[in-house]
């Protein structure tokens, strides 16, 4: 399984390489004149590893190039035409492009300049690139590497019953080369089954091995990759085996310092309860995904993988009773401690997924 992450003061612990909610986020019943009645959101925790394969909408710039055309000149029309690592080609020529393999396609039938749809970052802007003809296979050429596809191993975070909605790992699936997140065409949520736990050390983090099984019959549909994790629609309910009835959703002014547990899955390939304390709590009037600080203080976790490892991500953290949030990060210089997000900013996201 190939990371697509980086060493850095933080590193994503997810991916190795984006619904609507009936009513409002705590859904109220029908007010009477004496006392009105709401009902609590509830949610049936998750913990299982998962996979998740993803077709990126348009084709993104991984890299750029020089070209050596016939006459033996080096040139690279990308960069040249004002192209950047990150770019997302949208359209060619007024044809929307979703694999790599088009790109090379509408540029060798052109013969000549092109006009391209870019998205950088939330802007759409348009682009002319004049290819260059290959000295090397006679083939027009953009000077750009692009991708169309990416996989990985994360956590489910939870599985919303109301409506048959889930979230998982708690942070975007980012290309790793450029960082950005990328944009969901069509993708799935598979079943995945734990190989491996390579253990976290001090600057190394570790990771979970794991690979996708029953691929022919899919957990459900990715519909949103988001800053806060990605989410889609289930294709069948979904139960925790730890837990007879779905647990209620925590709000941030309810999450507390002190202990709390996640639910993971390790090489054992079952969902277990891992002892955490929340040490910090940062106060957020908006989204963001670095919500407090847990650090881990179960002693089986601690030595089955030193602490939090990629493949964590979207493991739920659970107090007094309640899902609170979701891991999303480790410390590179301190595998026992890490982030975690409020539940709450990912059931915002998820009111974006359309049904």
């Amino acid at each position: 399984m190939k990371s697509f992450l980086k060493k850095s003061a933080l590193v994503l612990c997810g991916l190795l390489l984006s619904i609507i909610i009936i009513g409002q986020f705590f859904p109220q019943t029908e007010r009477t004149a004496a006392s009105p009645v709401v009902a609590e959101k509830v949610l049936v925790p998750g913990g299982q590893s998962v996979g998740v394969k993803m077709d990126v909408r348009g084709v993104l710039i991984v890299g750029l190039e020089e070209i050596e055309g016939k006459s033996g000149e080096k040139v690279n029309p990308g960069l040249l035409s004002g192209l950047q690592i990150g770019d997302i080609i949208m359209a060619i020529n007024g044809t929307e492009v979703y694999r790599a393999d088009e790109v090379q396609s509408i540029v060798n039938e052109a013969k000549g300049t092109v006009r391209l749809k870019v998205k950088r970052n939330d802007s759409i802007i348009n682009v002319e690139v004049d290819p260059v003809e290959s000295g090397e296979d006679g083939l027009y050429k953009l000077g750009v590497w692009v991708k169309d596809k990416t996989a990985g191993i994360g956590t489910l975070t939870y599985y919303d019953p109301s409506n048959s909605t889930f979230g998982a790992l708690g942070h975007g699936i980012v290309d790793p080369e450029t960082g950005a997140i990328l944009s969901v065409e069509t993708g799935l949520l598979l079943e995945s089954q734990v190989q491996e736990v390579q253990e976290g050390k001090d600057g190394e983090p570790g990771e979970i091995r794991g690979i996708f099984y029953h691929s022919d019959d899919p957990l459900g549909s990715l519909e949103k990759n988001s800053s806060y994790g990605v989410f889609g629609l289930a294709y069948h309910p979904m139960e925790s085996p730890l837990y007879d009835q779905p647990l209620a959703v925590g709000t941030r002014e309810q999450v507390e310092l002190g202990d709390a547990y996640i639910l993971s899955t390790l090489s054992n390939n079952e969902i277990k309860r891992f002892d955490i304390e929340i040490e910090k709590i940062e106060d957020q009037d908006s989204p963001a995904d670095k919500s407090m600080v847990i650090r881990v203080t179960d002693e089986e976790l601690l030595e089955e993988s030193g602490g939090i490892v990629q493949g964590m991500s979207g493991s739920p953290i659970i107090q007094n009773d309640r899902i609170i949030g979701a891991v999303t990060h480790v410390f590179v210089n301190d595998p026992q401690r890490g982030y975690g997000i409020f539940i709450e900013w990912m059931l915002e996201e998820s009111n974006l997924v359309e049904k």
